[in-house]
């Protein structure tokens, strides 16, 4: 059973709604987070290459387990238009059992199933281990 501490709370800024629609919805039909909360838009403060910068974004608030955090970093950056995007990770302490293991389920991988063809040669070797056996 999951822990709430295996999940992270992920924050993305994203530009506009479009953006941060598009990056949600990738991230939960691949699996690599159960929810996405999308809160916007808000006002940003920052300094970007030497000028203090405002902006309207919109914040995704991002639930996934930290087994899939480098999978999706990677494919917030592949969907993203920043050249740096924010994406920052906190660890949560606590969540219901309820919540937590429906985050879970949620986020378990598809496993890509085996061809035909490699099923024969698997089923072939525990053949051919089997007579070394004997």
């Amino acid at each position: 059973m999951s822990a709430a501490r295996d999940f992270r709370l992920v924050f993305v800024m994203a530009a506009n709604e479009g953006e941060s629609g598009r990056i949600a919805q990738a991230l939960v039909e691949e699996r690599l987070a159960a929810c996405v909360n999308v809160v916007g838009p808000v006002h940003s403060t920052y300094r970007w290459r030497g000028t203090v910068e405002t902006a309207s974004e919109y914040m995704l608030l991002i639930k996934a387990p930290m087994r899939h955090f480098s999978q999706l970093e990677r494919r917030v950056r592949e969907l993203h238009s920043y050249d740096v995007p924010e994406i920052v990770a906190v660890t949560l302490t606590a969540g219901s059992r309820p919540y937590v293991a429906w985050m879970a389920e949620s986020t378990v991988l598809a496993r890509p199933s085996a061809s035909p063809r490699s099923r024969r040669r698997s089923v072939g070797i525990s053949r051919e281990v089997k007579k070394q056996r004997t």
